[in-house]
């Protein structure tokens, strides 16, 4: 049940980094609930998950998912870089998010 909230901290966290690149392009409602109630949905569901799993785990699984989800939905949906320089760094987050799971 645990890492189900992780994966909720995680994907709410992506949503709430989305919303706020686009809220710094233009502030609206839209783009201000996806930012303010995608970082607060990722605290709660973070905040839940360590009822369940190490504190040290499960932060450090929560950082690597949304960083690398947040580097993604920012190379496909806003248009920056894509090189394999980065396409690499992703890989190895994911390597490291896969290599906590296991052995936790």
């Amino acid at each position: 049940m645990g890492w189900l909230f992780v994966l909720l901290a995680s994907v709410s966290e992506i949503i709430g980094a989305a919303g706020l690149k686009l809220y710094s392009q233009g502030k609206t409602l839209r783009n201000g609930a996806l930012y303010i109630g995608g970082f607060s949905a990722s605290f709660g569901f973070l905040y839940t998950s360590f009822q369940y799993l190490q504190v040290s785990i499960a932060y450090a699984v929560w950082i690597g998912i949304g960083t690398a989800g947040a580097v993604l939905i920012n190379m496909f949906l806003f248009d920056e870089s894509k090189n394999i320089g980065r396409f690499v760094s992703v890989g190895l987050i994911i390597a490291g998010v896969i290599g906590l799971r296991s052995v936790s």
